[in-house]
């Protein structure tokens, strides 16, 4: 198979290179674009495994800049569902194939993707993105999904929408009423506490910190909770360019990596590099003392602001642990030296971060007051003493009477 990639950059949309792959094999290769290597505001689509060069790049899998755009485990069941209903007639046989098969008009970033010159971007639908009044139909939609009772309409409903931000959480992409687009994470029938209420409190948690994160809100479908995310790679009617923290230092798939290699990618690829470097760091501090445990490095995201040079985005994804569910999950480590996270060594690390010890004590302090509140922003939230209680054990905690020793 063979497809033409395009990136929407600078007010118009450029054939960026071709992407070939191996009938046989998950091997792919890409060639830069003659045009696109003329440009003088040319630009690497992902600096490290597709460095702006003439001539075929290869790789065994999919490269990671491209791989970003696909489907997360959630929106690869639906296209598997919907392949196995007749929604859809191409089976999924390599990443490629899954990755054609989200709607182009909600695939995050700005890459764009088609079969030839004169065709539709992939995948072309008829169907607009669901406006944010219609959560109560996509909830019922994912609860069929779960229930393995889903029809063909729900499919085609919610098909495409399956976003590479947040695993395997059931979720669409949904229109708010400003038209900015949105991710909406839905609840799951078996979820034995209120998922969408602890993210959204650990998201307000963070920015009253300091931190900056993706713009929130807790929306009710009925008698449950959705968390409905702002995308961020949206301004306008504009796409942004994104690569995951993973892509950006090259991880190979499956590697957990650890936070000073993703300094080292901001100081080598980075745009704003001591401002996000300082921001790094804090949200190390408080996905620990969150217990936001999965902050694998694909759940840190970049977006370009000039040429070839790129910025943190907004934090998303953050999401407390209770302590009877953090074996299933491992922590990123903070630095490539074996060893447990804790709030010592991520002082230790700070100059990794380009922080002088004083800042790095400034801002711990700071974040463990406003985490250790945790209680008073959930009331102020109006999230009720039963929805607050399971998240007891992801605020209090042994690391956090480290950091109100050590802040």
């Amino acid at each position: 198979m063979s497809v033409e990639v395009h990136i929407e950059w600078a007010g118009a949309t450029h054939l960026v290179g071709h992407l070939h792959e191996s009938a046989r094999s998950a091997a792919v290769s890409f060639v830069y674009a003659p045009a696109w290597l003329g440009r003088a505001d040319a630009f690497a689509i992902d600096p490290t495994s597709m460095p702006l060069v003439a001539g075929p790049l290869h790789s065994p899998a999919l490269f990671g800049g491209i791989q970003d755009c696909g489907p997360d485990r959630w929106g690869r069941g639906l296209i598997e569902r919907a392949v196995r209903k007749g929604v859809l007639d191409r089976k999924p046989y390599q990443d490629l194939d899954y990755l054609l098969a989200l709607a182009d008009t909600s695939r995050i970033g700005a890459l764009r993707f088609r079969r030839s010159a004169d065709g539709p971007f992939l995948a072309a639908g008829p169907t607009p993105v669901p406006p944010l009044v219609r959560l109560a139909a996509l909830l019922r939609a994912t609860d069929a999904i779960h229930g393995e009772t889903e029809t063909a309409a729900d499919l085609r409903f919610l098909l495409g929408e399956g976003s590479p931000l947040g695993g395997a959480r059931p979720k669409a992409s949904v229109g708010l009423a400003d038209g900015r687009l949105a991710l909406a994470k839905f609840p799951k029938r078996d979820d034995i506490r209120d998922i969408a209420a602890g993210e959204i409190l650990a998201l307000a948690l963070a920015r009253e910190a300091g931190l900056t994160v993706a713009d929130h809100q807790l929306v009710k479908a009925g008698r449950r909770n959705v968390s409905v995310i702002t995308r961020f790679d949206r301004e306008g009617g504009r796409r942004i360019p994104f690569l995951s923290g993973s892509s950006l230092i090259g991880l190979a798939p499956g590697t957990v990596g650890a936070y000073t290699l993703l300094a080292d990618g901001i100081r080598q690829h980075g745009h704003n590099i001591a401002v996000d470097l300082r921001e790094l760091w804090g949200r190390l501090i408080f996905s620990l003392l969150a217990s936001n445990y999965d902050d694998h490095l694909r759940n840190h995201g970049f977006l370009m602001r000039a040429p070839g040079r790129w910025s943190l985005s907004p934090a998303y994804d953050l999401n407390p642990v209770p302590e009877i569910e953090r074996s299933q999950t491992p922590k990123t480590a903070i630095t490539e030296d074996p060893g447990e996270p804790t709030i010592a060594a991520a002082l230790d690390a700070a100059p990794r971060f380009g922080m002088k010890l004083a800042d790095a004590r400034k801002d711990l302090r700071r974040i463990h007051r406003v985490v250790s509140n945790w209680r008073a922003l959930g009331k102020r939230l109006r999230l009720d003493a039963k929805t607050l209680a399971p998240y007891a054990t992801a605020f209090e905690h042994a690391l956090a009477d480290e950091a109100g020793r050590l802040a």
